[in-house]
């Protein structure tokens, strides 16, 4: 087979892709929160309203967000209500 030609030249094939890693959000709005806590949507806004998570911040036109950041090491501090939450956080500064 070494007196085959070849379809392509390898000349001319494009140089390969590199593959972009994809980057995880900063931030999550109450959707993508809901998806990431395994929860409906309504329970996210229940739940905040009730001051059982974390507290959110405000983006200009974006609205409200949780930092990612925030919300995973709530998950493992055991998921306390705001209150204690924000109390754990101040003593670790």
């Amino acid at each position: 087979m070494a007196d085959t030609i070849p379809l392509r030249s390898s000349a001319t094939d494009p140089p390969p892709r590199k593959r972009r890693r994809k980057l995880s959000p900063l931030v999550v709005d109450a959707r993508r929160l809901a998806k990431l806590l395994g929860a409906g949507l309504r329970t996210i806004w229940t739940w905040h309203a009730a001051g059982k998570l974390p507290a959110p911040i405000r983006l200009g036109g974006r609205g409200v967000v949780w930092r990612v950041r925030e919300v995973r090491d709530w998950l493992d501090a055991g998921a306390p209500d705001r209150e204690t939450w924000a109390a754990l956080r101040a003593g670790r500064k």
